[in-house]
């Protein structure tokens, strides 16, 4: 029985139909990347009915955490996750859905100061269901020592 809970789950091997690796390592990075494009699937399907993407959720998540306190673009820039992006691009549509606020910053003319909008506060408060149901899935794939340990393997990892 405890094997059956153990492999309830599909491995890596089996996704990709790949079955002989360089090494540990290589399996690893492997399952890492499947597993990142995996979830980051899932999140596109949830965001999509929303016409966000994960990186203009991003932005409105950092906002928010800043909330009430405005942030530099080049702050958004520095603590994103995915950091290869067009910027301006992603802050031009949030502006057009009203979800966020420019303003020149009031002690440096050439610095923009960004927050979100009632209905950037708003967009979150509907999303938030939705992303709360899909991590309350993962949550059940993994016990809390499990995720710790597994952050810690990825600190490590990257050194």
């Amino acid at each position: 029985m405890l094997f059956l809970l153990i492999f309830a789950f599909m491995k890596i091997d089996d996704e990709i139909k790949q079955y002989k690796f360089e090494s540990n390592l290589q399996k690893a990075i492997i399952n890492l990347l499947f597993t990142n494009n995996w979830h980051r699937d899932k999140i596109n399907t949830i965001l999509k009915s929303f016409d966000l993407q994960p990186q203009h959720f991003n932005i409105l998540r950092i906002l928010n955490g800043n909330y009430p306190n405005a942030v530099s673009p080049g702050y958004i820039k520095q603590v994103m996750i995915d950091k290869g992006v067009d910027l301006t691009r992603l802050l031009d549509k949030l502006d057009k859905l009203n979800l966020i606020k420019r303003n020149l910053c009031p002690s440096n003319r050439r610095k923009i100061d960004l927050n979100l909008t009632d209905e950037g506060i708003l967009m979150l408060q509907k999303l938030s269901p939705h992303l709360d149901a899909h991590y309350l899935e993962l949550k059940n794939n993994l016990t809390e020592a499990e995720s710790e340990q597994l952050s810690l393997l990825l600190d490590k990892l990257r050194g």
